[in-house]
């Protein structure tokens, strides 16, 4: 019998990206730190949010996340 491998999540994506129960990929803006105090206070609160991956990219964080880590 051929011997099965694990596949390897990948750990920057996985600290990255979240998976909803709905199985929807979400993930923050990235800028969120750099040069913080001169930005409007409705651009702080947009990067506070999580947003849904582009249907574009779901196939490539499915074999980057392997097991929906």
């Amino acid at each position: 019998m051929a011997k099965k491998y694990k596949l390897k999540t990948h750990k920057g994506t996985q600290k990255r990206i979240s998976i909803t129960g709905t199985g929807k990929y979400m993930k923050r803006k990235g800028h969120q730190s750099h040069l913080r105090r001169k930005k409007p206070a409705s651009v702080k609160r947009m990067y506070s949010d999580n947003f849904p991956l582009a249907d574009a990219d779901k196939g490539r964080m499915k074999r980057l996340l392997p097991y929906g880590v």
